[in-house]
């Protein structure tokens, strides 16, 4: 049996395009879940991975749907081999029934690895020289450095409510209590 799995990261994601995908490949029954590649419970994979059975081939529309790290998707796929069962790739055409297959897979995964890692040095390398230069990142400061005087004299001295003086300067309770 073909068993397809589709995975969005978010709830506002659509999972559509991919489990069109997996039905034309010849699904005869689809998991999907709403949740973040790297969080491993995943309630639809773990039930998906319950219901192998020997012979079954899982099928993704593409490796990174399974998992976001090379550890993580080497030990999915070896569940899904221990339990008799084979793992497809469509997009990247790999398909673990086959030892010509396997091997593509591990090399595939390791590429994805480390561009994944390549992408993550790229950026603190990129923030760090950034910081160098004084650029710091994130989002502006909803208070000036006037407005935070007042907000801390306002709560500090005058003991005025947190939501009173969050009302006031249009700011979030949080931001006075950051002030």
């Amino acid at each position: 049996m073909i068993i397809g799995y589709a995975r969005v990261s978010t709830d506002d994601q659509n999972l559509d395009a991919q489990t069109d995908a997996l039905t034309a490949a010849g699904a005869d029954k689809l998991f999907a879940d709403k949740i973040s590649g790297s969080k491993r419970d995943r309630p639809e994979l773990d039930r998906m991975l319950d219901q192998l059975r020997d012979g079954d081939v899982v099928t993704v529309t593409k490796y990174d749907r399974l998992a976001r790290s090379l550890k993580d998707l080497l030990e999915i796929v070896e569940s899904i081999g221990e339990r008799g069962a084979g793992f497809r790739s469509l997009a990247e055409d790999i398909d673990t029934t086959t030892p010509a297959g396997r091997l593509v897979f591990h090399v595939f995964a390791s590429i994805a690895q480390f561009e994944r890692e390549r992408i993550s040095e790229r950026t603190r390398e990129g923030l760090a020289a950034a910081r160098k230069r004084g650029r710091i990142g994130g989002r502006p400061s909803a208070l000036s450095t006037a407005q935070k005087d007042e907000v801390r004299h306002m709560r500090d001295n005058e003991h005025r409510p947190v939501p009173e003086i969050a009302r006031l300067f249009k700011v979030s309770d949080r931001t006075v209590r950051r002030a």
